[in-house]
């Protein structure tokens, strides 16, 4: 982060806590860059840029003032989807997102990858060169099954920040967090079962529940809470359901942290009724408070949660290392990674490792959260000016996905075919949906800064939807 963003970033949150309130004067040019420490032309840019976000204004003559604060947006009410078991369709349309994200003329809103530039990864780069010239061996060989010991236990290390008890042995590594969630529903499940899911729910879980033949019963979820417990109770008590999937750590799309009172009661309700958790804990290191939010996984007792996580967005998604802590299905899942995947491919696996036992990871997410949250505020601010005012945005407690619902009557699946032609992808809402529901959604990827090519794309967005309005 350079000077300048680092003091516009100062100045704003000291503006959003009523240090500096609305109408009042900012100090001076000058005043900031000695009190700072910076040059004159850095306090300038930082101003340059709060002027951009429309948090201030400059009065001629008289210096820098704090702009009118402006109403947010409400955020989305909890869903409402069906609440029956129900096939699951939209495979057509995840398969276009998909081809669509290796067209590298297209802006791609709709992906969901992280921010994979920044300087603080170059120490994996090194030593993936350094493995590959100096252990071809060790490289190119077989793995054991569980994966690496020696990346288990960085994996076991790390957990602790969610205060995750686990050692070594409790960990399985598979290919990425996709190939972990699969793994663990092959596990349990067979063709014809019932398994809960938040609604929305991401896309490409819905469409490895439609690949095993598993069916859905979408669960009305709140987006600063999360998941209905009571709704999700009534459900459990109509259908043999046999597991929930579960986000509730920045959860992708709608970016809220499950409270630890709903954690530790939706686990609860897991044990009376004898189902299991499978926990997507993906983006839960990119939360933005520190220390990171626990799992439901570090309150279970009897090895029913089956975590999934990996380091597909907290680090890069071309590694493809990913794991499960499966409690009590731990042969279970063995035995389905030795019958889906066999073993995990060594390089990467050391590599993260050395990342992670050198002191490298941790100082990466800590780049990437101040990263991610100062793209999301620019990216939230952008979405209220270009976008019409009737809108209902989400207010993500980490990681760099922005939800916003639209008046009923925009129709996103036609709003997206007509950006496509301008070189434009967004993931309609409808692809969180397992019956095609929230049409009038979208979801954003706000990883990369809001550059002057991204902005305008966004204003493009924004005016193809005030058309659908009309």
């Amino acid at each position: 982060m350079t000077r300048y963003q680092y003091l516009a970033n100062l100045l704003a949150e000291r503006i959003e806590q009523g240090l500096y309130r609305h109408g009042e004067k900012l100090p001076s040019v000058r005043t900031l860059s000695q009190e700072h420490g910076v040059s004159i032309s850095t306090v300038q840019q930082a101003y340059q840029t709060l002027e951009n976000l429309q948090l201030i204004a400059a009065q001629p003559r008289s210096g820098y003032f704090v702009a009118p604060r402006k109403a947010q947006p409400p955020v989305p009410a909890m869903s409402s989807p069906v609440q029956r078991p129900v096939e699951i369709t939209q495979w057509d349309e995840v398969n276009t997102l998909l081809a669509d994200h290796h067209d590298k003329s297209l802006i791609a809103f709709g992906s969901g990858a992280p921010d994979v530039s920044q300087a603080t990864l170059k120490p994996l780069w090194r030593e993936l060169s350094r493995l590959v010239q100096h252990n071809p061996c060790a490289v190119l060989g077989y793995d054991e099954l569980p994966g690496r010991k020696d990346l288990r236990e960085q994996i076991a290390r790390i957990m602790l920040d969610s205060e995750t008890v686990v050692v070594a042995e409790d960990v399985v590594v598979t290919n990425g967090c996709h190939s972990a969630l699969a793994i663990a529903l092959l596990a349990v499940c067979k063709p014809g079962d019932i398994v809960a899911v938040e609604s929305p729910c991401y896309y490409g879980t819905m469409q490895m529940l439609r690949g095993f033949d598993i069916k859905a019963i979408e669960i009305p979820t709140d987006p600063q809470t999360g998941i209905s417990i009571e709704a999700l109770e009534l459900a459990l008590e109509q259908w043999p359901i046999k597991g929930v999937i579960l986000v509730p750590n920045c959860n992708n799309p709608l970016g809220f942290i499950m409270p630890d009172a709903r954690k530790r009661a939706v686990l609860s309700l897991a044990q009376r009724h004898d189902i299991v958790i499978f926990e997507d804990d993906i983006y839960g290191e990119l939360a933005r408070e520190y220390p990171r939010p626990r799992t439901i996984k570090s309150w279970d007792i009897d090895g029913r949660v089956l975590l999934c996580s990996s380091f597909t967005k907290s680090i890069a998604p071309g590694l493809h290392v990913g794991w499960i802590v499966p409690g009590r299905y731990r042969d279970r899942v063995l035995h389905m990674k030795y019958a889906t995947s066999s073993t995990s491919v060594p390089a990467m696996q050391m590599a993260v490792a050395a990342f992670i036992r050198d002191g490298h990871y941790h100082r990466h997410l800590r780049r990437m959260r101040q990263i991610y949250q100062h793209n999301m505020e620019d990216w939230t601010c952008r979405v209220r000016q270009y976008f019409p005012c009737d809108i209902c945005v989400t207010r993500p407690q980490g990681s760099f996905m922005l939800w916003i619902e639209l008046p009923e009557m925009v129709d996103m699946v036609c709003v997206a075919k007509q950006l496509c032609r301008l070189k434009i992808q967004v993931a309609p809402g409808s692809l969180f949906s397992a019956t095609g529901k929230y049409r009038n959604c979208l979801r954003i990827n706000c990883a990369l800064p809001l550059n002057d090519k991204n902005q305008e794309a966004l204003r493009l967005m924004g005016e193809a939807v005030s058309i659908a309005l009309e």
